[in-house]
């Protein structure tokens, strides 16, 4: 199969789902899966500004798209911006999956609360949200909270528990700070905490639909 569409994910768990989205979004196109986990793990120990973390960003996506896609999309939002910025290359584009939901957050705010269950995806995710305000020409506030003790159930597979905490979290800081216009989730593994949200009457943005449609669209006009 000719794959038109890769990813690049720090975690097998995503395959599925982001396979599952490209099928009902654009059915039949040829989609490939890389799964470098310790891209994620030295981007938490080193930082994403460090010469051999970028650079094992930048291999990563290169082999992806020596799969034969001309486009990659990165789905792990603490290393998407040094991804993304590989753009331009000859024969492919890079993306991040979360500039859409970006975009789209920017558009309902102005006040919006970014949640995290890791501490690094909250800089490189504040900054993406400034850049579409910015392009935009919208102002936005941004208050981050970040789930300290959600990962640990992400990382030991059990992915109600991790949904669980993240959903209760969310809702106790909303009782607090009612001046909130939309709720960003910042990690596509947070995708299913917007399902038990949905009762809230505010937005909660995730990023696989939103940045797989965009991709897909962005495929289309290449």
């Amino acid at each position: 199969m000719q794959h038109e569409l890769a990813f690049l994910h720090t975690s097998a768990v995503h395959v599925p789902t982001f396979e599952a989205l490209v099928q009902e979004l654009a059915p039949g196109l040829g989609v490939y899966h890389q799964v470098e986990a310790s891209l994620l793990e030295a981007a938490q120990q080193l930082g994403v500004a460090d010469a051999g973390v970028i650079n094992e960003i930048q291999t990563a996506m290169q082999t992806a798209a020596g799969s034969g896609a001309r486009m990659v999309v990165c789905t792990c939002s603490s290393i998407g911006g040094v991804a993304e910025r590989m753009s331009g290359m000859p024969g492919w584009q890079a993306a991040r999956i979360d500039r859409a939901m970006a975009d789209r957050a920017v558009r309902l705010g102005p006040r919006i609360l970014l949640v995290a269950a890791l501490e690094s995806t909250l800089l490189p995710t504040t900054e993406l949200l400034r850049e579409s305000a910015v392009a935009l020409n919208k102002p936005v506030t941004i208050s981050n909270l970040w789930v300290e003790d959600a990962w640990a159930f992400f990382q030991q597979g059990d992915s109600e528990a991790y949904r669980h905490i993240i959903a209760s979290a969310v809702r106790r800081e909303l009782q607090k700070n009612t001046a909130i216009d939309v709720v960003v989730l910042a990690q596509a593994s947070m995708a299913a905490v917007a399902l038990e949200l949905q009762d809230l009457d505010k937005e909660v943005l995730s990023s696989p639909r939103l940045g797989v449609a965009h991709a897909i669209s962005l495929l289309q006009n290449m």
